[in-house]
């Protein structure tokens, strides 16, 4: 993830994207809670008059860290709970221990109460595979005991969907792919030659590469390198991202990254 003098390069100054950035997400790839600027760069966010928002396995978040991530001012806290036991939490989040993501949600609930603050509103994210979409229910009145502010249920993305894939849900309801006449299991909806991604946002790496989209995982598309709001700014009105945008209206499906794309399909249910 950036550092916080690199996003507030980034945001401020006479050619700072601040001005005309509305939200702000500090995720991509990894823990953001891992980060020993995370509040700083959400602060630096927040002074930008953004809307700040993060997403965490929540591991790494106690009681004095939680009080420090509440005072940060972030304002969407999505907390990622893949089970209500540890043998199906574990199945999709191999390593992880559902005991500290039940502790990091009540230790943010709690310190909530105990500064006064309204935010950040808590999201518990629930990413239905085959091995715990038996537990959709048990999770929701999880939920409502823990006090979280929402509770939303997110289909998975599969690299390679197969009769018998062990994260592929029963219920046609819960999953974002369907077998085709030909017995090939692909995305229910089709691949269209568009994507509103492409002129609302971008990825900043960690180390200031700039690229299309969050389905970008490995950077294979960077556009170039933002050492500041100047430099993004040049890099967004590019020739290369300009030619990047016309792929995408023109053949969409040649692109690596897009064939798995969610844009177009129910990601939510």
């Amino acid at each position: 993830m950036l550092d916080p003098d690199r996003l507030s390069g980034l945001l401020s100054g006479p050619e700072g994207l601040g001005r005309d950035l509305v939200y702000l997400n500090l995720y991509f790839q990894g823990e953001p809670y891992l980060h020993p600027g995370m509040d700083d760069l959400v602060q630096v966010g927040k002074q930008a008059g953004l809307y700040v928002s993060t997403s965490t396995n929540a591991h790494h978040i106690d009681g004095d860290r939680a009080e420090s991530l509440v005072r940060s001012g972030i304002d969407r806290l999505i907390i990622s709970i893949d089970g209500a036991d540890q043998a199906a939490y574990s199945s999709y989040r191999v390593g992880g221990k559902l005991d500290k993501v039940l502790a990091g949600t009540r230790a943010v609930i709690e310190a909530k109460r105990r500064t006064g603050m309204t935010t950040p509103h808590v999201v518990w994210q629930f990413l239905v595979v085959g091995t715990n979409e038996h537990q959709l229910n048990t999770l929701k009145r999880m939920a409502a005991s823990f006090e979280v502010d929402e509770f939303v249920v997110k289909t998975a993305q599969l690299d390679q969907p197969e009769d018998g894939h062990p994260l592929l849900t029963r219920d046609p309801a819960l999953r974002r792919y369907d077998r085709s006449p030909d017995g090939r299991w692909t995305l229910r909806n089709p691949l269209l030659d568009r994507c509103w991604r492409m002129w609302q946002g971008a990825v900043v790496t960690w180390d200031g590469q700039v690229v299309p989209c969050c389905f970008d995982k490995d950077a294979t598309h960077a556009m170039g390198t933002a050492e500041d709001g100047a430099a993004f700014r040049s890099i967004w009105r590019s020739e290369r991202y300009q030619a990047f945008r016309r792929s995408i209206l023109t053949d969409r499906s040649a692109i690596d990254m897009c064939r798995n794309c969610s844009e177009g399909t129910q990601v939510w249910a």
